[in-house]
């Protein structure tokens, strides 16, 4: 038959083992997250900058495509068609 303090003190000892695991496993998980949230922070970074060079250059592209139908629309010497621009899907 066991004693009631060897039951104790090894179910004690199993408890503070796996206190230590959770703390490393916390500590694991936290430097993880860390590394995610600044991944992510600078893929949202990109994201804006990319974008923002998207809506410049389809704006340049719709004022492109208009002079385009203006001048061609004097060389034919009717009223110029316009041109749709076309949007993405940004």
């Amino acid at each position: 038959m066991l004693r009631p303090g060897v039951d104790n003190d090894a179910a004690q000892a199993l408890i503070e083992r796996r206190w230590f695991a959770a703390i490393t496993a916390v500590r694991t998980l936290q430097a993880e997250c860390d590394v995610l949230r600044e991944a992510m922070e600078r893929a949202e970074g990109a994201w804006r900058h990319a974008h923002s060079r998207l809506v410049r250059l389809e704006a340049l592209r719709d004022a492109l495509g208009e002079e385009l139908a203006e001048r061609d629309g004097r060389q034919q010497g009717g009223a110029p068609d316009r041109i749709r621009p076309v949007s993405s899907a940004a």
